[in-house]
């Protein structure tokens, strides 16, 4: 019997990718049907339903289960979910599309087929009520509501089988990691109680901070990086990936913090992709999720806690990974080391206030970051990144309306 949380929705893992002869089927069956081409972030959302990270959901969502959500964050079945998972197409060619057909899933970027659909709605949105109630505001200057707002016209709502991850596996080797997978590491261990850790960037020392409080209270952590599509300015996860392996090999106890990483862009949604982090971290076998500071913030959208404050929303009846909330951490230099709010009694004169945008900024303009800010073996690897990139490659990093991380 296992110790670690339950999957989302009470069940097993649903994962929907295809092997064996039923995966050499549906290749067969596929040079023959219609083809839908997806985006990065709807090829990414279909991964996470192969893989299983979005169980119990068995495909892209229909109305009922998109309005639930928006108004509600309920499926119309009753599950929780915070963020819909949909997928659209125009409608030209929602038209010549049926009710109950199949239909071939291809990456509008590399042309490769991943999956197949079996098509039960074709819908309409209101495009304002999803950008209202998921990001809190219409403004198209937030990336992720500019995305909702540059979807084709018609959602096609259905279950799918999944027929390729891409070129996560090979690309991210070891640290791609599915949710079965996390899960047989974790009992390997004798783990039960095991803290995520979101990131997006580099680890830094207030992120190191975060991971340490969290491995005095847990059984382990899992630094847990995003391995989607990039915003400019982005450091490469295989670069992050190495100096997250060089920061865990030289600061961590041996065996107490595991990295791994998961095929999903980022909405930048503040408050409810923090939920969304909590859901597919729960199938990944995590009972907590970190949530710091500005959690899947982005700019002044949200406030510094937001993601925080919308847990004691979601009863742990509806979401079994609950959170670890953390105040604001920093660097105090009469403290002499790492501390938050609530440990540190001096002024903000005395404080080093770090970040990821701050930390990307210095290395951009060829700074060489404090001492107090990166551990020297995180940044050393950074600085060779940048020193590989060609100036037109090396994008300035804005602080306002940069997303944090």
């Amino acid at each position: 019997m296992s110790k670690l949380v339950p999957p989302h929705g009470g069940g097993e893992l649903k994962p929907l990718l295809l092997t064996g002869i039923a995966l050499d089927e549906a290749r067969k069956r596929a040079k023959e049907l219609d083809q839908i081409k997806m985006t990065s972030r709807e090829s990414c959302d279909l991964i996470m339903l192969g893989i299983g990270a979005f169980t119990p959901l068995d495909g892209f969502m229909g109305h009922a289960d998109w309005q639930g959500v928006c108004e509600r964050m309920k499926l119309s079945n009753g599950i929780f979910w915070p963020i819909p998972v949909t997928l659209s197409t125009t409608h030209g060619q929602a038209n010549s599309l049926k009710i109950g057909q199949e239909a071939v899933l291809v990456d509008e970027e590399s042309g490769e087929i991943r999956g197949i659909i079996t098509i039960t709605e074709k819908y309409s949105i209101d495009k304002g009520l999803e950008c209202r109630t998921i990001f809190g505001t219409e403004d198209l200057e937030h990336p992720g509501v500019q995305k909702v707002m540059e979807q084709p016209e018609v959602n096609i709502a259905g279950p799918v089988q999944v027929l390729s991850e891409g070129e996560f596996p090979i690309k991210y080797g070891n640290i791609y990691m599915r949710p079965a997978q996390t899960r047989e590491l974790f009992e390997s261990k004798g783990w039960s109680q095991v803290a995520a850790f979101q990131t997006r960037n580099p680890m830094h020392r207030s992120h190191e901070f975060l991971a340490k409080i969290a491995v005095e209270t847990m059984d382990g952590v899992l630094v847990h990086q995003i391995l989607g599509k990039l915003k400019a300015g982005d450091i490469p996860a295989e670069v992050r990936a190495e100096a997250i392996d060089t920061l865990i090999d030289n600061y961590f106890v041996k065996d107490t913090v595991i990295q791994a990483g998961y095929p999903m862009e980022m909405r930048y949604a503040g408050p409810r992709e923090a939920l969304l982090h909590a859901v597919f971290r729960q199938n990944y076998g995590c009972s907590h999720l970190i949530v710091g500071r500005d959690h899947a913030g982005v700019g002044d959208y949200y406030g510094p806690f937001d993601a925080q404050h919308i847990f004691d929303t979601v009863s742990e009846q509806d979401l079994k990974t609950r959170p670890l909330k953390i105040d604001w951490t920093f660097y105090c230099y009469k403290c002499q080391g790492m501390a938050s709010l609530k440990t540190c009694p001096h002024s903000k004169d005395d404080r080093l206030l770090l970040s990821g945008t701050k930390l990307r900024k210095m290395l951009s303009e060829g700074e060489q970051p404090p001492a107090e800010f990166s551990r020297p073996e995180v940044v050393k690897i950074l600085q060779a990144y940048y020193a590989s990139l060609n100036e037109g490659d090396k994008v300035e990093v804005k602080l306002h309306k940069a997303a944090t991380g």
